[in-house]
């Protein structure tokens, strides 16, 4: 594993998932509760765009960080998601889709990169689309309280929404990328 500034901000990502779910089991106040799980989140939610910029600008990309990068992204998001859920801010069935589209297209994205076909189910514009969905809405969420007019916890549930449909959508583009393979493969 090789040391460098990306990997240690993708390891400070999965070092915040802990603060995310714990800071709802400290004797701080709700606001306070709130405050922190959303800056922690913010913090990971950054890092995760200044690591893939610094590896690429500093030319540090590695296999590991390739691997490390989205588990760090999957396991904030499906943290905060199972938070959400116990708060009773975000419905079960949200957090199901979402992080069951997340297990199942990394297992997807292994498998074909075992069989050399990776390419087929690189990254897309609508997996990017339902990244930004999922890191406004879940801050949102975890903030929880309104700002002036703007009814942050109505806004948060409905970017949950969008993210949970771009979900779907990118996972059936994905499978559609994938299919000549799968159906080859099957045979």
């Amino acid at each position: 594993m090789p040391l460098n500034i990306p990997n240690l901000l993708t390891w400070a990502r999965i070092l915040l998932i802990p603060l995310v779910v714990g800071v709802y089991y400290l004797p701080l106040s709700a606001t306070e509760q709130n405050f922190v799980a959303t800056a922690a989140f913010l913090v990971a939610a950054i890092t995760d765009w200044v690591d893939g910029w610094l590896a690429r600008k500093l030319n540090q990309t590695s296999a590991f960080g390739a691997f490390l990068d989205p588990v760090a992204d999957k396991l904030m998001v499906a943290a905060a998601l199972v938070v959400l859920v116990r708060l009773d801010r975000a419905d079960v069935m949200l957090a199901f889709i979402i992080i069951g589209r997340e297990i199942a297209i990394s297992a997807l994205r292994e498998w074909m990169a075992k069989i050399g076909s990776a390419k087929s189910v690189a990254v897309s514009l609508i997996g990017k689309l339902k990244t930004i969905a999922q890191m406004t809405a879940i801050p949102m969420l975890l903030w929880n309280t309104p700002i002036g007019p703007i009814d942050i916890h109505l806004v948060g549930t409905w970017s949950l929404w969008i993210a949970a449909v771009l979900t779907l959508w990118s996972m059936v583009y994905y499978l559609k990328m994938a299919w000549p393979e799968l159906s080859a493969r099957d045979r």
